[in-house]
């Protein structure tokens, strides 16, 4: 077989689309690179969707940390606390068996019992918890010139958090929180191997690097085509983020602007 050939059959494989058993014998570097690759799918469509509607909580949270009514506050920060205080690992396994718990109440909890679903809220709550805290130190670290001005010039209300609260918080929470996206996608390689069944062997791209590391008894193959697609999918975060970052500091001298600086999380 081609490894063209390979790619038709195989690179849509972890959706459903192509062949419907994987190879089992005399494995081609094509087919690990094919297969890992298309599992890749999965990683991108778990980070993407975390990140992006986490975005959005994560600025609540961080505002109702430092609300004025006690109840909202109280509750950001123990939703916070809570999810940065627990493994992400037992998150997903304990949301799993809930989910398969309430199953039995009603059939609306179906798809939660499916990683598509369920393990998406358990990363999006994660990331929001996260990112809430990023955003709530940038959010203290606003200089009060900055609120002193828009008072100044009859700013307030949402107006005031709309034009200047919002848009300085995110460029003094944005290298931070450009690390916090790298890890959430590195984090969905967790997704599979915790309580989440792969349905018909449709697995993210770990799941298929583990699978061809038991059958050839090889893992050095396998895991550095993984590590090279993270890296690359780690370099276009960095790309895609560093314009937003550019975006947001275009008011700023050059010599003034804040560059992005990688830090690796090594244990979180």
């Amino acid at each position: 077989m081609s490894c063209w050939q390979t790619i038709q059959d195989y690179g849509l494989r972890s959706l459903g689309i192509g062949e419907r058993l994987l190879p089992r014998e005399d494995f081609t570097l094509c087919e690990q690179v094919t297969l890992i690759g298309s599992g890749l799918l999965w990683n991108i469509y778990f980070g993407t969707l975390a990140l992006l509607a986490g975005f959005l909580l994560a600025t609540a949270l961080a505002i109702g940390k430092g609300a004025r009514n006690r109840a909202v506050r109280v509750a950001s920060t123990w939703f916070i606390f809570i999810f940065r205080g627990s493994p992400l690992f037992i998150q997903f396994f304990f949301a799993y068996f809930a989910f398969l718990s309430l199953k039995s109440v009603s059939p609306i909890f179906d798809p939660f019992t499916s990683a598509w679903a369920g393990a998406l809220i358990v990363l999006f709550f994660n990331t929001a918890a996260y990112s809430g805290e990023i955003f709530y130190g940038a959010l203290r670290s606003i200089p009060k010139g900055d609120v002193d001005a828009a008072d100044a010039y009859g700013f307030s209300g949402w107006a005031r958090f709309r034009r200047i609260i919002w848009p300085t918080m995110l460029r003094l929470a944005w290298p931070a929180y450009t690390n916090e996206a790298i890890f959430l996608f590195h984090a969905t390689t967790l997704v599979f191997f915790s309580g989440f069944p792969a349905w018909q062997q449709r697995g993210d791209a770990l799941y298929y690097a583990n699978y061809f590391a038991d059958k050839t008894f090889n893992p050095f193959v396998p895991y550095p085509i993984l590590a090279g697609y993270f890296i690359l999918l780690t370099l276009v975060i960095l790309g895609l983020f560093g314009l937003i970052n550019s975006r947001l500091n275009r008011h700023l001298p050059k010599e003034a602007r804040r560059r992005l600086k990688l830090r690796l999380n090594i244990i979180r």
